[in-house]
């Protein structure tokens, strides 16, 4: 069952619509799995560019029965590059945007994870707590995962931008303290923004990603958790190419 509602973040003072799914089958409660830009995740007809990741579909033929938190971002001006961005960045394309990342994170933690955990038949713990993204959603995802890895044990990063703020979110990593039951996946793909990859590990324009990626999954390794990296030969920074990898990430973060 696909439910969609507004929910108020004082946080950042903002409505923001949430897109959830709920199981129709299995035994409550259920784990949760919180994702950003929640409109691309299930119906091609709220996706901002006509495709969804079809997780509805992927969902309903997986044995692993979850709530899924699909919060939609802000679709006016640079406010969605502010929501999910959780430091200044010197960036050409992000300098001068006001980074609201933490007060999102503030919002989904304090205010929208006890609302689902109230009105919902949810197992509250952090090892039953994911959460996802793309993009800047992606770098959201990980931020996430290390700054509240008391309340999140696993997040999905697909194409994240970690690279705009490499040295401060690994500066979070080093100082936060992380479960040794952490799982990180990310993935980038070899068509994102450019053509003619030789190698996709090692060429310039495909190996910026892997580095800030394999840099990141790292701190993960390092303080005793998993981490898997995928690297999609001919993926595109799309909806269409984060949605193949649901039978990757998804087994890959909830596998007992």
């Amino acid at each position: 069952m696909l439910i969609k509602q507004d929910f108020r973040f004082e946080a950042l003072d903002a409505v923001r619509t949430l897109h959830i799914r709920v199981p129709e089958h299995g035994e409550p409660p259920f784990p949760v799995f919180y994702f950003f830009d929640g409109h691309n995740l299930f119906r091609d007809e709220d996706a901002t560019y006509g495709k969804s990741w079809g997780l509805d579909a992927y969902c309903s033929n997986w044995d692993k029965q979850m709530i899924i938190v699909g919060i939609e971002c802000a679709h006016e001006d640079n406010k969605r590059l502010s929501e999910y961005l959780p430091y200044s960045s010197s960036i050409e394309w992000l300098r001068g945007i006001e980074p609201l990342g933490e007060a999102t994170m503030n919002g989904i933690i304090n205010e929208l994870k006890p609302y689902i955990d109230s009105n919902y038949a949810t197992i509250p713990f952090r090892e039953c707590t994911a959460i996802g993204g793309s993009s800047m959603g992606g770098l959201m995802a990980v931020y996430a995962l290390a700054k509240y890895n008391d309340s999140i044990s696993k997040a999905a990063c697909l194409s994240p931008s970690v690279g705009t703020i490499n040295g401060k979110l690994w500066h979070l990593m080093n100082n936060s303290k992380i479960s040794p039951d952490t799982r990180l996946y990310m993935s980038w793909g070899t068509m994102e923004g450019y053509e003619g990859i030789k190698d996709p590990w090692t060429d310039d324009r495909s190996s910026t990603m892997y580095k800030s990626c394999r840099g990141t999954a790292n701190k993960i390794i390092e303080a005793g958790g998993t981490a898997k990296l995928y690297c999609q030969i001919g993926g595109r920074h799309s909806e269409e190419d984060w949605g193949k990898q649901l039978g990757i990430f998804m087994p890959f973060l909830w596998q007992s």
